[in-house]
């Protein structure tokens, strides 16, 4: 971890000197304000969270530490994570070090397996993967050094342990409670020749004469590992970890977050829809009919899922990674031939009704086609996946966020009664 730490270690210095200048003379200045609307609203808009891992401007898609993501898709996970944590994409020789270290910290605890098999056969797999992590807890290098005690200015480097080790597990767990949720036979050990990702591919005993799957993989956990800090999943686990709960109890809290139907659910929800047409239409619609059937859905009160985006004003650029990789691996899958004439027709019938702000697909609009075709079916199991990745991100944030002393979060609330005095003030 030598490469990693002492990279982390140089950038650290730089940013604390970096923040500590822009509030001694900029503490005062104004960022945001907040409309009623935003405060009933989920707070949508409201700039009050700092994220230097990653940004998403609506006319550009999602941007890592100032390289866009489509300069990324070809990337390891490892690079990423290098990346997300310390601002730069490694040398060959950090990339050797950061692989070799969550090689080496891969084994999952066996009482972890005890947990998790007590559990009713018919458990969420998401409640299964969070508890699996939260049970980890007694491992966490960083409740150890500080209730020894430790300097402030040092909480990042039991979380840098912490987190490593955490990540490093996950492909492992993930892929266990796949195969012991679904009854797909006992778990397959690691191999030490693979990178984080296929491992990860190989441990879910997918077939992948190909290769491919493997590919699948890794460009997944790229695609989906960070997204700013105000997504619940970043932001429960930042506002978890900012009262110095170790990464274990952050990042479990992150996936309860990422397990709700608005946030985490959606690639299951658009593939749904995708089976429903091919279901309706006995395989591949014609353009009108998929035309039609689009209109029946929306004047039916549904939304179309996979289309708009909280904050995007143009086609997410993770969709269009994930729609080059099925041009190119399954171009003749029916569910993928459903997915690419959806893009055609769709965002024309959206612009023609006009509600929607942002008419073009999100990253989830083609995702599961791809997990599907690969043979992974059970869509219980797809927001496991997207937790692997953004586990990434939750860790890098928090990691971070312990290196520059980012301090407890604690909004003031009011009461609507004080909202109603105020406006009938104005």
């Amino acid at each position: 971890m030598a490469r990693l730490k002492d990279k982390l270690a140089e950038k650290i210095q730089m940013w604390r000197e970096e923040i500590r200048s822009l509030v001694k003379e900029y503490g005062d200045r104004k960022i945001s304000e907040v409309t009623v609307k935003q405060a009933y609203g989920g707070m949508r808009g409201v700039k009050a969270l700092v994220c230097d891992t990653s940004v998403v401007p609506p006319d550009k898609g999602l941007i890592l530490r100032g390289i866009h993501i489509s300069e990324l898709k070809n990337k390891l996970p490892e690079e990423v994570l290098y990346l997300l944590i310390t601002g730069e994409l490694p040398d060959e020789e950090g990339l050797e070090d950061i692989k070799s270290e969550l090689n080496r910290r891969k084994e999952v605890p066996e009482y972890v397996w005890k947990v998790l098999e007590a559990m009713p056969k018919d458990s969420h797999p998401m409640a299964m993967f969070s508890l699996g992590i939260l049970s980890m807890e007694r491992e966490s290098v960083f409740r150890r050094e500080y209730t020894k005690g430790i300097k402030k200015t040092e909480y990042w480097e039991p979380t840098l342990e912490d987190c490593l080790n955490l990540l490093a597990r996950l492909p492992s767990l993930a892929a266990g409670i796949y195969r012991m949720r679904f009854d797909k036979g006992s778990r397959i050990d690691p191999d030490p020749n693979l990178d984080w990702a296929a491992n990860y591919a190989h441990m879910l005993g997918v077939p992948d004469p190909s290769g491919e799957f493997k590919n699948l993989m890794r460009l997944y956990m790229v695609l989906h590992s960070d997204h700013e800090g105000g997504n619940v999943s970043a932001h429960t686990c930042h506002c978890v970890g900012s009262a110095l709960s170790d990464a274990y109890y952050a990042v479990s809290a992150g996936l309860n977050g990422l397990a709700g139907p608005l946030h985490g659910l959606a690639n299951q929800e658009c593939l749904r829809w995708v089976i429903s047409i091919k279901e309706k239409f006995n395989g591949v619609p014609t353009e009108e009919q998929l035309r039609q059937f689009a209109w029946d859905t929306l004047n039916s009160g549904q939304v179309i899922p996979g289309y708009g985006h909280a904050v995007l004003r143009v086609t997410d650029p993770r969709f269009e990674a994930f729609h080059e990789f099925g041009k190119r691996v399954c171009p003749d899958d029916v569910y993928f031939r459903i997915v690419d004439l959806i893009f055609k027709v769709v965002p024309g019938v959206l612009k023609e009704q006009g509600k929607a702000k942002d008419p073009w697909p999100n990253v989830d609009a083609a995702s599961g086609c791809l997990l599907y075709h690969f043979g992974v079916t059970e869509f219980e199991y797809y927001t496991v996946l997207f937790g692997v990745s953004r586990a990434m991100g939750m860790c890098s944030q928090l990691i971070v966020s312990r290196a520059i002393g980012e301090a407890i979060e604690r909004p003031k609330s009011v009461t609507t009664e004080w909202i109603k005095q105020e406006v009938a003030k104005a």
